[in-house]
């Protein structure tokens, strides 16, 4: 489902994924290009701060043998591990003070790809009054996908704008693209965002 770039007012949230340096350029897990979103999402959460909307910023916050680490039988490189200096958000990216943090992934013996996966974040949200939410941050194959798809599942209107996101992998991201238009997502932009 394309849609027209969503414009937040009254009702709206803004959720941005994991923009810390792990996931940045020279992080344990680079996503390519990720530094590249800093700009759009920094100007999203301007947009957020002037119509009043509540901003949201998740975070890996990984306990040191997390199972989602290579050396503890996961996928992924030791990375975003708690109070380390790959864990912290990019030297860039502009969160205000009145910023919601949700940390994920603390439970050593399983991951938490979504923003939305026992972390309360959806009843919270329900309680400010959000109808709408905006995702972007890192990554469009893994956590954004995940949280749109819980996202809409949680019946929030979900968007998420392909300019404040990059994939791990480019099939990657044109996969997790095609599933969130076939959940209900709104996708802005075109795929060679991606």
């Amino acid at each position: 489902m394309a849609s027209e770039e969503m414009r937040l007012t009254s009702g709206d949230a803004l959720i941005v994924l994991d923009v810390q340096r792990d996931f940045c350029a020279g992080g344990a897990l680079e996503v390519s290009g990720a530094d590249k979103i800093v700009s759009v999402v920094n100007e999203l959460i301007r947009e957020a701060v002037a119509a009043g909307v509540p901003i949201v910023a998740s975070r890996d916050w990984h306990p040191t043998s997390h199972a989602s680490f290579r050396d503890c039988g996961g996928p992924w490189p030791a990375h975003c591990v708690q109070d380390s200096a790959g864990a912290q958000f990019h030297p860039d990216l502009r969160l205000p003070e009145r910023a919601i943090i949700v940390s994920k992934g603390e439970l050593i013996e399983r991951d938490q790809l979504s923003a939305l996966n026992g972390t309360g974040l959806a009843a919270r949200l329900r309680r400010l009054g959000v109808r709408r939410v905006l995702i972007v941050g890192l990554a469009l194959d893994v956590c954004v996908l995940e949280t749109a798809l819980d996202s809409v599942s949680e019946e929030f209107e979900t968007h998420v704008r392909l300019s404040g996101t990059r994939a791990i992998a480019p099939e990657g991201g044109r996969d997790a693209v095609e599933k969130m238009r076939k959940a209900g997502v709104f996708v802005e932009d075109s795929q060679d965002k991606i």
